[in-house]
């Protein structure tokens, strides 16, 4: 079973940046098969999709509130997948969740919460005005 594990969230600065690390425990082979991609949850509100990656890197996707300042990237060779986000604002605030999607086609990084099987707990970010 794949489990996903967080880091790197915490107190910023609105207009600071932050790098969000996801390592996942499995098989290399297994992880290459699988989509990935980063969820929010604001306090009282619903989990919303922030970013995805196909299964070689080769397809990126993002909600329109974070396109120019976020950049999803994953590293195959190490199982890990990232988050870059730059020019944080107090709606970023959340505690980020990483997914995967081990049915995923090559060609796919999808954007729906329910095509991922596999959550981490989540790491927490929190921006300051």
């Amino acid at each position: 079973q794949v489990q996903l594990v967080e880091s790197g969230g915490g107190l910023v600065q609105a207009g600071g940046s932050l790098r969000l690390s996801c390592a996942a425990s499995l098989r290399t082979y297994t992880y290459n098969r699988c989509a990935l991609a980063w969820f929010r949850q604001a306090p009282g509100k619903e989990r919303e999709f922030v970013a995805s990656i196909s299964r070689n890197g080769g397809l990126t996707n993002y909600a329109d509130s974070v396109k120019g300042r976020f950049t999803i990237s994953r590293n195959n060779a190490e199982k890990m997948l990232y988050l870059q986000m730059n020019n944080l604002q107090r709606e970023d605030t959340g505690l980020y969740y990483c997914a995967a999607d081990a049915q995923a086609i090559l060609t796919s990084a999808p954007t729906t919460s329910g095509n991922y099987e596999t959550w981490g707990q989540g790491t927490p970010v929190t921006v300051s005005s």
